[in-house]
């Protein structure tokens, strides 16, 4: 069994250790991971990973894990060893992986449609990681959209809860949402979401020259502003920040030069998660009354309460799979063969050199 593991205390530093599988216990599946996305995502749960709890999921194997983490990545896979009558060889599933090559479940709760792992050490972990979608019992379920649904539907989803929650708030009194790091597939999700959206105001790009063209030509922002050129930000427009990229003093001259003109702010991703102090930006100068850390699965939970799962389910599923389609446009699925080739790639995904509209899968048993 391989394992691709990162160095908690520098994320640069990767390896892939080879295990033997444990054997199963009583009431446990292995299932072999078929499949998965990999995106800057992945490092922002490195960057939180002892705040939110990202590194218990999956607790590093081998001798010597001292320091040692795994990133969860969103995925496929098979079950393909079971102690567990209801979840049978050769079911397929959808949700939250190791990127491993294969990982040892114990099934809780299983329904017609999910399965979700009850193993002891993920019980206090937030429920919507530990749900798995039983992929045959979707309706309408189609094999050949599962590298874009790796790549999107983790971030998608997020980007429906964004403009869930934004709209739920009457968009803080903004006339503008100014997207950070405009480029992420997050943000190119909320932009869609906004745009698809008459009642919500403009989406306007805040993004690199490198990636100015892009985010111009996927027709979800109305304007875009370079990082480096701040003053060309109209400062008299009433202003919600979403903000990707975590950088607290980005942040801070975006707030200096709003002023009372920005309504508030949402810090959600580490794009630039090497200028991230703290999982909450800290140090941008805004108070808790106009800022605050946004956690999806959080709202998720609040919204399923809300609105009954069948609700809640419906509508983003609905936004979900437009938005997968739509990626079609714009996004290049790249698949990589074996841990090996992802240990390769993992410094130009950590150094941003990945061109944005490239979604990398990694297929760990080739």
């Amino acid at each position: 069994m391989a394992e691709f593991q990162v160095q908690k205390a520098d994320l640069r530093r990767t390896r892939v250790v080879e295990t033997q599988s444990p054997p199963l216990g009583a009431g446990e599946i292995r299932v072999t991971v078929e499949r998965f996305a990999f995106t800057a995502n992945n490092l922002t749960y490195g960057v939180v990973g002892d705040q939110i709890g990202y590194w218990r999921f999956f607790p590093p194997r081998g001798s010597e894990t001292t320091g040692w983490g795994v990133l969860p990545v969103w995925g496929f896979g098979e079950i393909t060893a079971t102690n567990a009558p209801e979840a049978p060889l050769g079911e397929r599933l959808y949700g939250y992986f190791p990127p491993a090559r294969d990982v040892v479940m114990r099934p809780g709760r299983i329904s017609a449609a999910t399965v979700t792992d009850g193993a002891a050490h993920r019980a206090a972990l937030p429920p919507a990681y530990n749900r798995y979608q039983r992929v045959a019992a979707e309706p309408g379920y189609d094999r050949a959209m599962d590298d874009r649904r790796a790549l999107l539907y983790p971030l998608h989803l997020t980007s429906y809860c964004l403009w869930d929650a934004l709209q739920a708030a009457a968009w803080h009194g903004a006339e503008r949402v100014l997207i950070v790091s405009a480029s992420s597939k997050t943000s190119i999700g909320l932009a869609y979401a906004l745009a698809e959206d008459p009642a919500a105001p403009p989406a306007v790009a805040l993004t690199s020259a490198r990636n100015q063209s892009f985010v111009e030509e996927l027709g979800f922002y109305s304007a875009s502003v370079l990082y480096d050129d701040l003053d060309a930000l109209d400062a008299s427009v009433p202003t919600v920040i979403v903000d990707m990229a975590g950088d607290g003093a980005l942040i801070a001259a975006l707030a200096a030069r709003l002023g009372e003109r920005l309504r508030f702010h949402l810090q959600v991703g580490l794009t630039h998660w090497e200028a991230a102090a703290t999982p909450a930006g800290l140090g941008t100068g805004l108070d808790k009354s106009r800022s605050a850390f946004f956690f999806a699965p959080g709202h998720a939970e609040t919204r399923l309460k809300e609105l009954g799962p069948a609700v809640f389910q419906e509508r983003s599923a609905a936004f979900l799979a437009k938005s997968a389609a739509e990626s079609g446009r714009w996004m290049a699925v790249r698949t990589l063969e074996g841990l090996e080739a992802l240990e390769a790639l993992y410094p130009d995904i950590a150094d941003g050199r990945i061109p944005a509209q490239d979604g990398v899968v990694v297929a760990p048993t080739v």
